[in-house]
């Protein structure tokens, strides 16, 4: 992983926000250009590998990437799980898998942790859902449980940033919960009706 700069204190990024130009490498081992230079971006932060909360949601995107992509936008979700570990988990994912252990991105993205990622009332019913839905794939051989292990923690907030061609934020969304993201339709929605500023690949960090 390659960034021009790192932030030295955590910090939220709001519209308007202009990041550095980074090569990340997919847990596929592809290199992944953030921002793209030719078309929209759309980063987020997820939890540990296997996270049933992170599947739920996963998989509405899985199911409409197409769409996602005819709009112009490139999608690359980073975990704060090892490589190794969570290419058990993203073999079949059509985007792009950053594995974060240390948090850097976290940390320069302003992304948190909180007990109220868990706590929140309206989180409730979501994780009632995804643990469900995933205990049923487990026994049913489609899913692997995720390690009892998480060093980063199991209680991640999750985060949306779309980002131009040149490096600006053009919308962020920092979860209150951790099923607190853009649906699908708020991400194309968001996409279609923001001016899209172009140009080089900015190589300073706001």
């Amino acid at each position: 992983m390659r960034t021009p700069r790192s932030r030295t204190r955590t910090e939220t990024l709001e519209p308007g926000a202009v990041i550095g130009a980074r090569d990340l490498t997919a847990v596929s081992g592809t290199r992944i250009a953030v921002p793209d230079g030719s078309r929209l971006t759309h980063l987020q932060f997820r939890r540990f590998a296997g996270c049933p909360i992170c599947n739920l949601h996963l998989r509405s995107v899985v199911q409409r990437h197409a769409e996602i992509t005819r709009a112009g936008i490139q999608e690359v979700v980073v975990f704060h799980s090892p490589a190794a570990e969570l290419r058990e988990y993203a073999t079949d994912l059509p985007f792009a898998v950053i594995a974060d252990p240390v948090k850097r991105l976290y940390a320069e993205f302003g992304v948190e942790s909180s007990p109220r990622s868990l706590l929140h009332p309206r989180a409730w019913a979501p994780i009632a859902r995804a643990v469900l839905r995933s205990t049923w794939a487990i026994l049913r051989g489609r899913e692997r449980p995720p390690s009892r292990r998480q060093p980063g923690g199991r209680l991640g907030l999750p985060a949306d940033f779309l980002i131009a061609p040149d490096g600006r934020v053009l919308a962020a969304k920092y979860g209150e919960h951790a099923y607190d993201q853009w649906p699908v339709d708020e991400l194309l929605a968001l996409a279609a009706g923001t001016p899209v500023p172009s140009g080089p690949r900015s190589e300073g960090a706001s």
